[in-house]
């Protein structure tokens, strides 16, 4: 079978974008994968320039079966053009692997993205599959599911995609109404339903987490890699919604990532290591109010001093 078309979203950072094209060009696949790259209008003339220079660039990008570029006139944001793009793209494929302009691959990320595809295509308990996985510490299995379903590099087929439910509010009442805010914040580990809670409020534009809770109320299973095939080199500050930190840095995997059968059901032991790193990182809720209060009364009092 042909690989699953690729569809790469851009907008104004011409040197990320061509890092991760280039480690794209290198996966086994690319030759035979077409790649549909939705390049999103500038939001203001001082983003024109970077606009302009990511758009260049792609006029010259090879290595791929073909590769069709959509320069919107207009600036969607990352949400609107996520969701355009994923929409249109799987009315017209059936399967779709989906990255953006700042996740550098592994080699072996597209012979991972379809063989998981083809696997798990007429399974409805699975809703996506995930090329990235955190550094956590001490060994993951090969591969294994969780109820998350990632963001920085994933696949899926036009039947999981039709679970998107765009509507914040009704997606943060009905985790209310089941009372599930601890589970979907992964044990109470990461601040999952706050980031949808700001998602309604209007206070924040996340495609991200409306399609994390979409496949979580609907009870979807999420393939991930015991070893990462995408590290995300966003977290310079350099784009929209990226911030400084090097904690989801990673090493990418040097060899191929087998998909083979495995039980389709949430890995406990996955989930406890993953709600681990992220406590290790964040603390639980108290000790993050905690940190905060205790850090706003050393302001209070530099202040009065």
């Amino acid at each position: 079978m042909s690989p699953a078309p690729i569809v790469l979203f851009v907008y104004n950072r011409p040197v990320h974008t061509r890092l991760t094209v280039e480690a794209l060009a290198r996966n086994e696949l690319a030759a035979r994968s077409d790649l549909i790259v939705y390049a999103d209008g500038a939001r203001s003339a001082e983003q024109e320039r970077g606009v302009a220079e990511v758009r260049d660039y792609l006029g010259r990008i090879a290595g791929f079966a073909s590769v069709t570029v959509v320069a919107r006139e207009r600036n969607l944001g990352l949400a609107g053009s996520v969701i355009a793009g994923v929409s249109e793209q799987l009315a017209r494929n059936e399967t779709l692997v989906v990255l953006e302009d700042d996740m550098v691959t592994s080699p072996f990320f597209l012979r991972f993205m379809n063989d998981a595809l083809e696997r798990y295509r007429h399974d409805e308990r699975v809703v996506s599959v995930h090329g990235y996985i955190y550094p956590v510490p001490g060994r993951l299995p090969e591969t294994f599911f969780l109820r998350d379903t990632g963001c920085w590099g994933w696949a899926t087929w036009r039947r999981g995609w039709r679970l998107f439910n765009p509507d914040a509010a009704g997606l943060l009442a009905e985790i209310g109404r089941r009372r599930a805010a601890f589970e979907f914040d992964l044990d109470g580990s990461y601040g999952f339903t706050k980031m949808l809670r700001r998602q309604a409020q209007g206070l924040s534009d996340s495609w991200a987490i409306r399609w994390q809770a979409s496949a979580f109320l609907q009870g979807k299973l999420t393939l991930f890699p015991g070893v990462s095939l995408v590290n995300n080199i966003g977290h310079d500050d350099s784009g929209v919604h990226s911030t400084g930190t090097g904690s989801f840095a990673v090493a990418l995997a040097d060899a191929p990532v087998a998909v083979a059968a495995i039980p389709v059901e949430e890995s406990r032991p996955a989930r406890r290591q993953l709600r681990d790193y992220f406590l290790s990182l964040y603390g639980t809720a108290p000790e993050r109010w905690a940190h905060r209060a205790l850090a706003n009364l050393r302001a209070m009092t530099r202040k009065r001093a």
